[in-house]
């Protein structure tokens, strides 16, 4: 391959569902770093706007030193530089190619004959407007996949900002998919914090949210990328890049919009994305250790202290404040995030009462009364905290400006900040923030992580402490996603009829695959009916059984603590009688137990999808549920079901036994093993209720839904292509 052949993606090892391992690579440091820069569009007419952006780019490639090549069929010079009347008359090799014209489909067909290696195309107008839109864009994606690799459409000059080159320390890389909304992120580094990159997606037709991603998790100098996402392109995609971030410890920090109906609709309309099922996202995210964030202002202060701060020493947080109202806030505020504030140690406490007056609490959060800060006990107070072992974050609240005690305030937490590795964290209360000890010292130091809002402060903090305790733990869960399909799975495939599957098929779907039910019989008359009874023995379960009856418990089709033969007939009768019901299960009667529900969905930016929950009100009414997307390991299913609110009920509560948690977990990675092997045949799967007994799990009711034949037969076609 030549040195001006497009970047190509490796070819990936693919799991048992036809889904890609790994992640290819594109070759971004070319694209961030180019040698040679043509401008398609190109114009010196002042009263075009193309005139500006040709400077600006222009500008921007003697930064990086690269080469321009204005290119425009009607034109001879731009701003007295020779013009090329087309891509091919470009004397040397494109590395970045940004298209100013109006239809870039055909421009990005010549850069693909001349083996152009990206382009950066600006037109809106594509998949943000459905229709005819989509479908172009559709067009550029096709011509991207075997020419250059395309940057938008629907970006902007973000990628050619000017970035700050006296700033140090580790850095944030931006990624966002609206210019205007990474717009507070790039403007930090007038606060003093370093930003390397941008990488503004647009709506994605090639180059994606996670293509950036994973190229900035192998930067040295980047300490955390930040986001701004309105809907994810491939679900499969971003989690390889965010498992890729997190082998690497590198944080990322996102806002993810479309967590309400209205906020979906509009990101739909801007990127033309799909947005998902809002509860997935968040699983997603959390399985990867990415910290999802509301604001703008957060997603700053968070990916500053995540960026600047080395791993903590200890978990305990010290609010250190000179108001007892203020310290009392700010630990209210700790608490209810979940940070724990411990005493310091008496060693600590009897050197703080030096220099604080008995009377007021130093055990933590620590009050000085005002005073000792605007004297040489100030700085001594600092140094006795930050060496305290119990003590990973120091918080210091400034709620307002008091020069000079203020000041002297400042002074010594940036200068205790430079002798310890511990993040020290200050909040400038004061409106104003045109302070010399806000904007001087304060945010003239590379250690403080200085925030504006005490909320924000704890957020973060609580942020950073996830993250260590999430990287100290993390294990990429591709590794260990099965290959080849279990015999189970082959059966399934040929077995299953299209459409919603009887309780008894469901049932025999979950044997297969190892999971319990209760003993239980088919039965197609009365008198098979009480056989079966005796069979299984008294008392028994008699449900209606048929393709896609539903809700059978509101329809009266289940007829619990039958105990002699006329019940069963009694029973048989009854339930048969329904349209739709065209036979009966006769089940042994499990009692006891905490009811649950795991499922199987299929959502349509992640795929399949495992789900979990306590039975009756929790689910239906509490919405107390959870979701994971495989591949997960059997550790994630069990934070997974001790993330429910209604998890207690598991452990035993008012002397009932506990159930057996080890059996929840152990079904939900059987149906994800199903989730992975049935892909494309299993549109959705219910277990409701799955009993968890002091010891074991049964699955009492199940609903089964396969998908129809032609949706069967076009995923398959999508995983040939795939392979």
């Amino acid at each position: 391959m030549s040195d001006n052949s497009p970047p190509q993606a490796v070819d990936a090892e693919q799991d048992v569902s036809g889904r890609v391992l790994a992640l290819g690579t594109a070759d971004l440091g070319t694209f961030f770093r180019p040698r040679t820069l043509a401008v398609i569009g190109a114009s010196d007419a002042p009263d075009r706007p193309n005139a500006a952006v040709y400077r600006r780019l222009r500008a921007w490639a003697g930064r990086v030193g690269a080469r321009v090549h204005p290119v425009n069929a009607g034109r001879d010079l731009v701003d007295g530089e020779p013009c090329h009347r087309s891509v091919a008359g470009v004397p040397e090799p494109i590395d970045v190619a940004a298209v100013l014209v109006g239809d870039p489909v055909k421009v990005i067909e010549e850069l693909a004959a001349v083996g152009a290696r990206f382009a950066v195309v600006f037109a809106s107008g594509f998949a943000e407007l459905d229709g005819d839109g989509r479908h172009a864009q559709e067009r550029m994606a096709a011509v991207a996949a075997g020419g250059p690799r395309v940057l938008g459409p629907n970006t902007n000059l973000n990628a050619f900002e000017t970035f700050r080159e006296d700033l140090d320390g580790p850095a944030i890389a931006l990624i966002s998919q609206s210019g205007h909304q990474g717009r507070p992120v790039f403007q930090a580094q007038e606060l003093g914090i370093r930003v390397s990159h941008w990488a503004p997606t647009g709506n994605e037709a090639d180059l994606e949210f996670a293509d950036f991603l994973r190229y900035f998790a192998d930067l040295p100098e980047v300490g955390a990328v930040a986001g701004y996402v309105e809907g994810f392109k491939d679900g499969r995609t971003l989690m390889l890049a965010a498992d890729h971030a997190a082998r690497r410890g590198l944080p990322v920090v996102l806002v993810k919009v479309g967590r309400t109906r209205d906020g979906a609709s509009m990101a739909a309309s801007h990127t033309g994305k799909l947005t998902g099922s809002d509860a997935v996202t968040s699983a997603v995210l959390r399985q990867y250790g990415v910290t999802r964030v509301d604001g703008l202002d957060e997603l700053l202060d968070t990916a500053q202290l995540l960026a600047r701060a080395k791993p903590p020493v200890s978990t305990g947080v010290c609010v250190y404040a000179i108001s007892g109202g203020t310290g009392a806030h700010m630990a209210d505020l700790c608490a209810a995030a979940g940070l724990p504030l411990p005493a310091l140690s008496e060693r600590t406490q009897e050197a703080l009462h030096q220099w604080i007056p008995g009377y007021l609490r130093v055990s933590n959060p620590v009050d000085n009364g005002g005073h000792p800060v605007g004297d040489w006990r100030g700085r001594r107070i600092l140094e006795a905290l930050v060496d305290d072992p119990a003590v990973g974050v120091l918080i210091c609240p400034i709620t307002g400006a008091f020069p000079p005690m203020s000041d002297t305030l400042a002074r010594d937490l940036a200068d205790i900040a430079e002798r310890t590795d511990k993040p020290v964290c200050v909040v400038w209360g004061s409106p104003v923030g045109t302070e010399a000890a806000y904007r001087d010292i304060l945010l003239g130091s590379r250690r403080l992580a200085v925030f504006r809002t005490f909320g924000n402060c704890v957020g973060a903090v609580r942020a950073y402490f996830d993250h260590h305790e999430f990287r100290a733990r993390y294990r990429s869960p591709f590794g260990d996603v099965p290959r080849h399909p279990s015999p189970a799975a082959a059966e399934a495939r040929r077995s299953l009829a299209p459409g919603p599957a009887s309780e008894h098929t469901a049932k025999r779907l979950l044997r297969a695959y190892g999971i319990r039910t209760p003993r239980e019989e088919l039965v197609d008359g009365a008198e098979a009916a009480v056989r079966a009874a005796a069979k299984i023995g008294f008392p028994v379960v008699l449900k209606g059984c048929g393709p896609g009856v539903e809700h059978k418990s509101e329809l009266g089709l289940v007829h619990l603590d039958l105990r002699g033969e006329a019940q069963v007939r009694d029973a048989y009768r009854h339930v048969t009688a329904h349209d739709g019901v065209d036979a009966a299960l006769v089940c042994e009667q499990v009692r006891g137990g905490v009811e649950t529900v795991v499922g199987l969905a299929r959502d349509e930016v992640f795929g399949p999808t495992v789900m979990v929950g306590l039975g009756g009100v929790f689910v239906e009414v509490f919405r107390d549920m959870a979701f994971r997307v495989p591949p997960f390991d059997a550790e994630e299913a069990g934070r997974m079901v001790a993330g429910l609110r209604g998890f207690p009920l598991l452990t035993g509560t008012r002397g009932r036994p506990a159930a057996d948690v080890d059996a929840l977990v152990d079904v939900i990675m059987k149906v994800q093993r199903m989730g992975l092997e049935l892909d494309g045949v299993l549109t959705e799967l219910d277990i409701n209720p799955l009993a968890v007994l002091p010891a074991g799990a049964v699955a009492l009711d199940a609903l089964a839904v396969t998908t129809p034949e032609r949706t069967r037969e076009s995923r398959s076609e999508e995983s040939d292509d795939e392979r």
